[in-house]
Order: C-alpha cells, then sequence, then structure tokens
C-alpha cells in the first residue's frame, strides 16, 4: 500500500479491521517494521488527537518521528501553481515537498478543505501533490474531502462495542454554530458502505454528502424515523455540498442551524 487515503486503500477491510485489534492487543508486537524509518508528519492544520495518536502510532511501530508545522514553524508555502509568488508565502510546494521526502520513509499530511473553491478541495490537490512529488508512501491525517485514519477507528470501535453482527449504525448531520467540511461525515460514509452494518445517513433536506461517498446508502430526511432501531448513532456537523455559498453561513438560529 503506497498511499492512504479512503477505504479502497485497505484492501481486505475484515482482515484490516482484525489485524488492528489485534494489534491493539499488543501494541509493540511490530516494531521491528519501523527500525530505523522515519515518519514526517506534516500539518498545514491544527491537529490535537490525530497528531499525537499518529506520532504515538510510529513510535510503537519503532519508527523515528518528525512533525512539521507548516505557517508555524516552517516557511508558509503556495500550493497553487501560476501564482505571482509576491506575498507572505516564500517558497511553493512543489520545491518543498522533494525536500521532505529526502529525510524520510512515509509521509502523513493534514489539510483542511480551504472552503473558498470545491473544486480544488475536492481534487484533494494539497495531498495528490505529495503523492505525485514525494515519491515516499503518503496517508492523510485528515484531508480536504476525507478523514480516513479516524472512520477507520470509529469502524473499529463499532466492531468492539457491537452487540448483533449486523447492527444498524445512523449517520446523522448536527448543528452547528459555523459549518464543518465534510471530510469526518464523508469517510464515515466510505468506510460504512463497506462495513457489514446496516447503514442509514439522515440531514436536513438540502445537507446531501457528495455521491461518491454516499453510493447506495439510504438516506432518511426524518432524523427520529432514521433513528428507530439504531445500534450506534454518529452525530457530525457539515457543510452543504450542493450550497453555492459552500461552506459560508449567512446567518445562523439562535440553536444553531444555519440559513
Amino acid at each position: 500500500m503506497k498511499t492512504y487515503t479512503n477505504v479502497k486503500d485497505l484492501g481486505n477491510l475484515q482482515d484490516a479491521v482484525k489485524e488492528a485489534l489485534e494489534i491493539k492487543k499488543n501494541r509493540y508486537a511490530y516494531k521491528h517494521i519501523g527500525e530505523n524509518k522515519t515518519l514526517l508528519m506534516v500539518f498545514f492544520n491544527s491537529s490535537l488527537r490525530t497528531r499525537l495518536s499518529t506520532q504515538k502510532a510510529g513510535m510503537n511501530l519503532g519508527m523515528n518521528t518528525m512533525v512539521l508545522d507548516v505557517n508555524a514553524g516552517a516557511w508558509k508555502l503556495e500550493t497553487e501553481r501560476g501564482v505571482i509568488m509576491d506575498g507572505d508565502k516564500p517558497e511553493h510546494i512543489l520545491e518543498a515537498i522533494p525536500v521532505m521526502a529526502s529525510y524520510c520513509d512515509v509521509i502523513g499530511v493534514r489539510a483542511f478543505a480551504q472552503f473558498e473553491n470545491k473544486e480544488f478541495d475536492y481534487q484533494e490537490t494539497i495531498i495528490n501533490q505529495f503523492i505525485k512529488y514525494s515519491g515516499k508512501p503518503v496517508f492523510s491525517m485528515e484531508g480536504a474531502t476525507s478523514h480516513p485514519l479516524q472512520a477507520f477507528a470509529d469502524l473499529i470501535t463499532i466492531e468492539e462495542y457491537k452487540k448483533t453482527a449486523r447492527p444498524k449504525v445512523v449517520l446523522t448531520w448536527a448543528p452547528h454554530p459555523r459549518a464543518l467540511p465534510q471530510a469526518v461525515p464523508n469517510s464515515f460514509a466510505d468506510f460504512m458502505n463497506e462495513a457489514d452494518v446496516d447503514f442509514v445517513i439522515t440531514h436536513p433536506e438540502g445537507y446531501e454528502l457528495a455521491d461518491e461517498f454516499v453510493r447506495g446508502a439510504k438516506v432518511e430526511y426524518d432524523q427520529m424515523k432514521a433513528f428507530e432501531g439504531a445500534d450506534f448513532i454518529y452525530a457530525k456537523n457539515w457543510a452543504a455540498y450542493q450550497d453555492p455559498n459552500y461552506g459560508k453561513i449567512l446567518s445562523t438560529d439562535r440553536d444553531g442551524s444555519n440559513k
């Protein structure tokens, strides 16, 4: 596996979950895998849980870990082509990537949706530049459209706590003071569609996720109906994918719902 950005990259999902559960039982059993290898974690955005858990995972696998915070302790990087670099970004990402890659064996990248250009975000421009130009295995620590590490962890949790062989899992939209990226719900849907679960998505009309992530999942606009018989409910806010104002809020009600 040279990249990890979605559920398909894991291959057989049941085998991947089984292996993950085995690793949880003995976190240091595979430390020989990373011996004398270096993990570079590149953050274009802030992180707490993903940063700590990924760094610890690298250490558990015997790897040296390096963390680079772009815009905080490192040069700001221009990410678009054809831009006149007369602003606050003295270096281009295409020049920086080979330098980063020369010091490591595997690269993790965290780069959120910018909420300025949906096409740019959904092309996963930043992480795909690392995949194309680094020459090293690259994995996503949350991209513009997906968060595969969190979704895989969510599936493992469901496997650990399920009481029935094929539990009902509901992904529900939840109010928030501001519109959030679609990466987490996208990845959750991506994984649940491949897992052995009865998967339902519920949200207000107009808050549909991109078709590539919804796929064959049942969509129920009536939230209470969707909750009936649920074994797991996963609540998350996300911006409306089809909204022409993509990611922008015009006004907010007292209860936090978007207008």
